[in-house]
C-alpha cells in the first residue's frame, strides 16, 4: 500500500469515528472526581449517621470519594432548595429524608422548590422507626402513664425533635393528637443536638429515631416507652410497638435516600443508582445499621424506580397524617 492511500484511510476511519462531545466525555468518565453528599441537617442524627455509615461503599463502588457535608437549616429546606439549584452532572447530591422531601411540601408553603419537579430519585437506604423515649427522671413507666402526666401538669412537658416540620415533629403532633397528651414541641437542629438535653433531662423526652434513642436506652440515660412501628424490632425485642402500648395505628418512621437535581443523564443516574444498591447490600453497612434499629431497603427500593414509588406511597401518607394532626397547610 502505498503511503497516499494509508493516508486517505486513515482520514476515512477517522471520519467515521463518532466525535463525543464534552458533556458526552463527562458521562463516560463518571465519577472523575470526589461527590458531595449534602446532609440537609445537623451532624450526629439519624440522617448525618446513615449518610456517613454509607458513603465509604459507595465510594468504593463508584472509585471516588463520597464526602459528607453537613448543612442544616429549616427542616432541611435550606439544603434541598441549594441542591435544586446546582447543575445535574452527579457531583453533587441530597441525602433526602422525610423534611425535604414529603412533610415541607405539604406543611409549607413558598419553599422555593418542588421535590417531585426539582429532584430525581435515586435509590432508598433506610426506615428508621421513630420511638417514644423519656428522660430516665420522669415518673413514668408506660405511654398511658406519660398521657395521664402529661395532662395533669399541663405545660410542663417539653419534647424534643430533628426540627420544625421534621417526621420526628410529624410524629409528636399525631401523638398529641391522637392521645390528648398536650406535648409541647421544643425544635432542635437534629435529633444529635437534641441529645445532650435529653442526657441532662433539660427536655422531659422526644419522638426521635431509636438510632438516636436506643443507646442512650441502654445505657440507662432515657427510657423507650414504645417503638411506632407495626412490629417490635428484633434489635429491641422488649420494647412494644404504640399499638401494644395503647396508642392504636401509631406509626413513624424516618427515611434516608439519596436524590439528585432533575435532568442526571442516564449513565450517571444509573452509576449512582448502582453505588446506592452497593451500599444496601454492603454487610458491615448492614450490621452498623441495623444495629442502630434501622430496617435497610429491599433491593427494589434501593433503585431509582423502587424509590420513586416509595416517595409516592409516603408522600400520600405524609399528607394524611398532616390532616390528621392539623398541620396540612392549603
Amino acid at each position: 500500500m502505498t503511503f497516499s492511500s494509508t493516508r486517505r484511510a486513515m482520514l476515512t476511519a477517522l471520519a467515521a469515528t463518532p466525535i463525543l462531545s464534552p458533556s458526552l466525555r463527562a458521562q463516560a468518565t463518571f465519577p472523575d472526581k470526589p461527590i458531595r453528599l449534602i446532609v440537609p441537617f445537623a451532624p450526629g442524627g439519624n440522617s448525618d449517621l446513615t449518610a456517613r455509615a454509607c458513603a465509604p461503599a459507595m465510594s468504593a463502588k463508584l472509585g471516588q470519594p463520597v464526602v459528607v457535608e453537613n448543612r442544616a437549616g429549616a427542616g432541611g429546606s435550606v439544603a434541598a432548595q441549594q441542591v435544586a439549584r446546582m447543575r445535574a452532572d452527579g457531583y453533587t447530591v441530597l441525602l433526602g429524608s422525610n423534611g425535604p422531601l414529603t412533610i415541607n411540601p405539604t406543611v409549607q408553603t413558598n419553599l422555593g422548590y418542588d421535590p417531585l419537579r426539582d429532584f430525581m430519585p435515586i435509590g432508598l437506604f433506610v426506615r428508621t422507626p421513630m420511638v417514644i423515649a423519656v428522660h430516665r427522671s420522669l415518673p413514668v413507666q408506660t405511654v398511658a402513664e406519660l398521657v395521664a402526666h402529661s395532662k395533669a401538669n399541663p405545660g410542663r412537658l417539653g419534647f424534643g425533635s430533628s426540627g420544625i416540620a421534621s417526621a420526628a415533629h410529624l410524629s409528636l403532633e399525631m401523638f398529641n393528637a391522637a392521645t390528648g397528651a398536650g406535648i409541647t414541641h421544643i425544635p432542635y437542629g437534629s435529633g444529635g443536638a437534641l441529645t445532650p438535653d435529653l442526657i441532662s433531662g433539660t427536655i422531659s423526652g422526644a419522638i426521635t429515631e431509636i438510632s438516636t434513642a436506643l443507646p442512650l436506652h441502654r445505657e440507662g440515660a432515657v427510657r423507650i416507652l414504645a417503638v411506632a412501628a407495626t412490629d417490635r424490632l428484633p434489635q429491641a425485642p422488649e420494647l412494644p410497638t404504640a399499638n401494644e402500648a395503647g396508642v392504636a395505628d401509631y406509626q413513624a418512621a424516618a427515611f434516608v435516600g439519596i436524590v439528585a437535581p432533575t435532568g442526571l443523564p442516564d449513565p450517571v443516574a444509573k452509576a449512582l443508582g448502582e453505588a446506592v444498591a452497593a451500599a444496601v447490600a454492603d454487610p458491615a453497612v448492614r450490621s452498623r445499621l441495623e444495629g442502630m434499629g434501622s430496617l435497610m431497603a429491599s433491593g427494589v427500593e434501593a433503585t431509582p424506580l423502587g424509590f420513586a414509588a416509595f416517595l409516592q406511597r409516603e408522600t400520600a401518607w405524609t399528607r394524611a397524617a398532616a390532616e390528621r394532626a392539623g398541620l396540612r397547610q392549603g
